[in-house]
């Protein structure tokens, strides 16, 4: 078990997420006692063990899933003859807890100007991890960004498709301008992130809107984007919108837990 906790404790330490199986209720036959626990990576990689066999390879695919949705949940294995076409020859029952142990909230920032940089000041104030994209290197830079762990300049499409996103990042799309903002939109809408934010105003939406609808972009897809981005308190600088903007985030966030707990 101490090697499963390094490995967790390790790999948070990086930023990403992991998720952890822990056998919670044991009945009857069975490989492994209550308390063993396994670690799963996003890529399937293990770091112990909750008895091997066709269960515990169902176990990875349902943790992976768990990382996929950002929710944790518990599973049910009755492991039965193997004549009878079940997981195991132990005849018992275990019960499977799968904790999603969150890395570092991210905060993808797509495009460097003044609110780009606002942004990365309070993204970094509140602990979040922040990686900023803009195709100007004189922008993206770290004398204008130092708050942010990264600055990836390049094709904005290109390099967004090759970030991995996951369900702990926050997508904050602030281009210099409509036809980037649409495609950053496009390239991530798709993806598993916890917030997709648009700045613009509401023709500006509809306009993008209406493009990538003719592109075959489906309206619920679009319906999860915010946009106008952040909350509405009358703000008007960059520095008043980056505080909408997160605020927005931080609420959504309080949501989440909500909706999650408790769990059944």
């Amino acid at each position: 078990m101490i090697d499963v906790l390094e490995a967790a404790l390790k790999t948070l330490r990086t930023g990403e997420s992991v998720a952890l199986a822990t056998i919670v209720r044991s009945h009857g036959s069975t490989p492994r006692a209550m308390g063993a626990k396994m670690l799963v990576y996003p890529d399937g990689r293990i770091v112990g063990s909750i008895g091997g066999g066709a269960m515990e390879n169902q176990v990875i695919e349902e943790a992976r899933s768990a990382l996929k949705n950002g929710a944790p949940k518990m599973v049910q294995f009755k492991l039965k003859e193997v004549e009878l076409g079940h997981l195991g020859i132990c005849g018992g029952e275990n019960d499977i807890f799968i904790d999603v142990i969150a890395g570092k909230k991210q905060l993808l920032i797509v495009g460097a100007g003044h609110l780009g940089q606002q942004l990365s000041k309070l993204g970094a104030f509140l602990g979040m991890d922040v990686v900023v994209f803009d195709d100007r290197s004189e922008y993206a830079s770290e004398e204008r960004f130092p708050d942010a762990r990264e600055m990836i300049v390049g094709d904005v499409a290109a390099e967004l498709k090759k970030f991995p996103i996951t369900p702990w990042c926050h997508v904050v799309i602030v281009t210099r301008g409509h036809e980037l903002d649409g495609v950053a939109l496009s390239t991530v809408i798709r993806s598993p992130a916890r917030y997709l934010g648009m700045i613009g105003s509401r023709t500006k939406k509809a306009r993008i809107y209406a493009e990538l609808l003719e592109k075959g972009i489906e309206q619920d897809l679009l319906d999860r984007v915010h946009a106008p981005i952040g909350l509405d308190i009358g703000a008007e600088t960059p520095e008043e919108i980056a505080v909408a903007i997160m605020a927005e985030i931080i609420s959504m966030g309080r949501e989440d837990q909500s909706e999650r707990s408790p769990i059944h």
